[in-house]
Parts: C-alpha cells; structure tokens; sequence
C-alpha cells in the first residue's frame, strides 16, 4: 500500500490506497452494492484484488465512482454514464460527443417535466372542482374512471 496525497474532500482524510470496497463506497457516497453492480457493468475497469479475493480501490477508483454517482444525481441513465464514463477516461474524446449525451438528457428532461407540468395543471383542476365534503360525488374519481 502507498501514501497518496488527495486533493478532494474526504479523499485527504485516507492515509493508505488501495482500499476496501466499504471505505470506497463511503468516500464515493455509492452503496457497496451499487458499486459491485457499476463494477459488474465494467465502469470501473480491473478492480485490484486481495491474495484473499477482496476488492481493493484505488484513487482513481473513487473519483470514478463520485463522476457517477454526479451522473446519476442529474439523471443520466446508466447507457449514457457508460459513454461518459468512457469519454472522461479517454483524453482524445472530442467535445462534441458528450455534449451530444448531455443535449439528448437534457430534451429527455424537459420532456418529462412538460409531462409532469400537465399532470400537475389536470389534477389541480380536478382539486377545485372536489368539493371535499361528506358527499359520495367526486370529480377526481369520476375523472379516473374514464380514460
């Protein structure tokens, strides 16, 4: 194991790399179970393993564990981490590719949130025409009932 001098919050706080997959999961703020599934899914590359088979993570681990945990905290799906994940790793990347990723997310969001904009408006529409008394007769119900 090797000193490593690191620059980002919490990182500074560990003396020794590689580590075990707890403390990587910690410093990343991914649960261990995550993190074996974005290992699985090969975003990680060759994870270095113990004489007993233990995971072991390096520094450069860890930063690619928070780049996706940042990803999937903007909602980017797992097919897009993986290119950019890929993208971020190769230093002849062109620009353009992964503001092609990140324009195609963005148009995905601003869909869904016209979508859920227009559910909002229906239900509040539903919400003024419910009288909210002891009454059977409900707007909100009969307007579930038909599609």
């Amino acid at each position: 194991m090797t000193r490593v001098q690191a620059t980002e919050p919490g990182l500074d706080a560990v003396a020794r790399w590689p580590v075990a997959i707890g403390v990587a999961a910690q410093l990343s703020g991914i649960s261990p179970k995550m993190l074996r599934h974005y290992e699985s899914l090969g975003l990680l590359g060759e994870v270095q393993r113990t004489g007993s088979n233990y995971r072991q993570y390096s520094l450069a681990d860890v930063h690619t564990l928070r780049f996706i945990r940042r990803a999937r905290d903007m909602g980017f799906g797992l097919e897009a981490i993986t290119e950019l994940v890929g993208l971020w790793h190769n230093r002849r990347r062109s620009s353009a590719s992964v503001k092609r990723i990140a324009q195609r997310h963005h148009d995905e969001l601003t869909q869904r949130i016209e979508a859920l904009q227009a559910m909002q408006r229906s239900l509040h529409t539903l919400l003024c025409h419910c009288p909210g008394n002891d009454r059977p007769d409900c707007p909100i119900l009969d307007d579930l009932a038909h599609p």
